[in-house]
């Protein structure tokens, strides 16, 4: 009973680099994977999204407003569906996409604000 006493107290009491690796383990378990970044400058947005074993002909890709849904067709060897939602309006005739490496870029041009304002002549 002596020699189990000292042996069950130290095995209650895990050491402190089994309890890092616990924890780094459950905070890696928390976060999601992110397997997209996202860059801003003044005019556009870049997302680079990774896609590896997609083809071009396999994706969609569509724009609304400040959205951006990106998804792979039916029969594509992996499914992706995600969307973004972008803190500005996306100029869609400026933007663009390109695929290169399994790794989607997009580079997202802001809209432009309009000036609307209208001078009258005065009679």
């Amino acid at each position: 009973m002596f020699l189990a006493s000292p042996l069950i107290r130290h095995v209650s009491r895990p050491d402190a680099t089994l309890q890092r690796f616990m924890q780094a383990a459950t905070n890696a378990a928390q976060q999601p994977l992110q397997d997209f970044q996202v860059n801003y400058t003044d005019d556009a947005t870049t997302l680079a999204v990774d896609v590896p074993g997609l083809r071009r002909d396999q994706l969609q890709l569509r724009i609304e407003d400040n959205m951006v849904h990106l998804q792979s067709v039916e029969g594509a060897p992996r499914q992706v569906r995600r969307s973004w939602e972008l803190p500005h309006e996306i100029d869609a005739a400026a933007s663009s996409a390109k695929l290169d490496l399994g790794v989607l870029t997009l580079t997202l041009q802001r809209t432009k604000p309009v000036d609307k304002t209208v001078a009258l002549n005065i009679e």
